[in-house]
């Protein structure tokens, strides 16, 4: 147990938001399972419900043969999509095409290469009226990986 919280600690001090194609990520030296129930329980300590999980590296492993496919993307991967009422109705008020962007998702993933590191991240939306999302959003995801 104690060298999990060294390794997490490591991680988090280490860690720091990676900014690509409009995508927020953090790496963190942790389980899968590990990360994947902090973010479960940060969402839900916020109020919030998971609308769906969506098993996304199932799918494409289930369907990567048929689709002529020999390589394995993730050992496992998913997305926690939720909304939040008072965040998006802000969020609305100020741009009213922001309903394109809900609801909000969060995705966690390992890879076969680096199966005790596990990445956890989200679409991070441009635009002063999405600001109040991408803040929710991130700091879910940093209760979650400093737990």
């Amino acid at each position: 147990m104690s060298t999990r919280i060294v390794a997490l600690t490591a991680a988090i001090f280490l860690a720091t938001p990676a900014f690509a194609q409009d995508i927020t990520s953090w790496i963190v030296d942790d389980s899968f399972d590990n990360v994947t129930f902090s973010v479960e329980s940060a969402i839900l300590d916020k109020g919030l419900t998971i609308d769906s999980v969506s098993h996304v590296s199932e799918m494409l492993e289930r369907t990567r043969v048929d689709v002529g496919s020999e390589i394995t993307l993730y050992s496992e991967g998913v997305v926690y999509s939720f909304c939040s009422a008072s965040i998006s109705r802000t969020a609305m008020e100020a741009d009213i095409m922001n309903i394109a962007f809900c609801p909000y998702g969060i995705f966690v993933f390992s890879t076969p290469e680096n199966p005790d590191q596990t990445t956890v991240g989200h679409r991070f939306m441009s635009g002063d009226s999405m600001a109040p999302v991408n803040e929710m959003l991130d700091a879910i995801i940093l209760e979650a990986i400093e737990d």
